[in-house]
């Protein structure tokens, strides 16, 4: 792993912490416009920070971002985005994340 995606993954886990998801996003967003890599821990943060920050939407938003990119998923990514759903009382969605994790053999 290239030292710039862990120290801007590092970045996007700190404004996690932190409460400010809408840096964790332009992190993340800066790196899926240049050439740094952006891996699982660096989108789970992200869709962690958004949680957090009650932006189910934009969890979702950059977890599809996720798919597409074919960067591999876990089981934090997918409790990450079980949790977002849960704070913006979106039960079908959460559903089907927990559906989407039992068909990735996650538990």
């Amino acid at each position: 792993v290239e030292s710039h995606t862990i120290t801007i993954s590092a970045a996007i886990s700190a404004c996690e912490r932190g409460g400010d998801w809408e840096q964790a996003v332009e992190l993340l967003s800066m790196m899926l416009r240049s050439d740094v890599e952006a891996n699982t821990v660096t989108f789970s943060a992200a869709i962690s920070a958004c949680e957090k920050g009650c932006r189910w939407q934009k969890a979702l938003q950059i977890f599809s971002v996720m798919v597409q990119n074919l960067v591999e998923t876990n089981t934090v990514t997918f409790n990450a985005g079980i949790s977002a759903c849960e704070k913006g009382s979106e039960c079908e969605k959460a559903l089907q994340f927990c559906r989407a994790a039992g068909e990735a053999g996650l538990q």
